[in-house]
């Protein structure tokens, strides 16, 4: 009988389209646009883009195209584990699974409002679970801080305009506290984690202790995620996909979330 049940779900699953399921709802876009405009860390090469053509040709149609480059950590990004733990995962080794699932959305706003250096906690975490049960198994986790309100200006969104290392002397925003990192790994099992801040630690931070504790089990990080202030708690799609590069600490993110009606 649970065969038979069972058989005839995958059947009706298999018979609704992508476009059918993706029609009731909306889609978000989580990304900032990758532009000179675009945070940066202060010591990272910023993005920078050059025209080889753009206009009329000779032979009268239109044609642009253009050259950019940029560092793997800057704007709207991907952390691949081993950004922070050797022989983890590249940006091109992270299975596609990992970049697509459940989102729950977790918000600190009020908290950032009286301490641009709050750290994310174990209580916010069982506070959220108080309300919506405990976090699903291979959720992603979306830290909303409030933060993404404030780009593109460097000063409020990241504490400095400065660059190099005087710049990473005055950095100011919120992450995530390593007490809270070593629960999420050993408490919870979760795909990924991103907030909208430049960093996975706070801007504080000196030994970069989240990123080693949650990239140490290949868990891969999201960082400077814009409109999680539009998001629901619960109930969301999310997809992420970097930029596949080749042996990479990270790159650039494409981040969507569908929220079904």
């Amino acid at each position: 009988m649970r065969y038979l049940i069972t058989t005839i779900l995958i059947t009706l699953i298999s018979s609704i389209s992508a476009s059918e399921i993706f029609s009731k709802g909306k889609w978000i876009d989580l990304t900032h646009n990758l532009s000179e405009q675009a945070i940066f860390w202060p010591t990272a090469d910023t993005f920078k883009k050059t025209t080889v053509f753009e206009g009329h040709t000779d032979n009268g149609y239109y044609y642009s195209a253009f050259n950019f480059s940029t560092s793997e950590h800057g704007g709207t990004h991907l952390d691949a584990p081993i950004h922070f733990a050797e022989n983890r995962l590249s940006t091109d080794q992270i299975p596609i699974d990992q970049l697509i699932g459940n989102g729950v959305v977790i918000r600190i706003s009020e908290k950032v409002l009286e301490n641009r250096n709050y750290q994310f906690s174990v209580d916010d975490i069982l506070q959220w679970e108080k309300n919506y049960g405990q976090i699903p198994k291979n959720s992603i986790l979306l830290i909303d801080t409030g933060s993404s309100k404030y780009w593109p200006n460097k000063k409020q969104y990241m504490g400095t305009e400065k660059r190099g290392a005087e710049g990473v002397k005055e950095l100011k925003f919120p992450g995530i506290h390593p007490e809270a990192a070593k629960f999420l790994v050993t408490k919870r099992k979760i795909k990924a984690v991103g907030l909208d801040t430049p960093s996975i630690d706070f801007g504080g931070s000196k030994l970069f202790e989240s990123h080693r504790i949650l990239y140490d089990k290949n868990i891969v990080g999201f960082e400077n995620v814009a409109n999680l202030d539009q998001l629901p708690a619960t109930g969301v799609t999310i997809i992420a996909l970097p930029t596949k590069i080749q042996g990479g600490s990270g790159g650039p993110l494409r981040i969507v979330a569908f929220v079904p009606n």
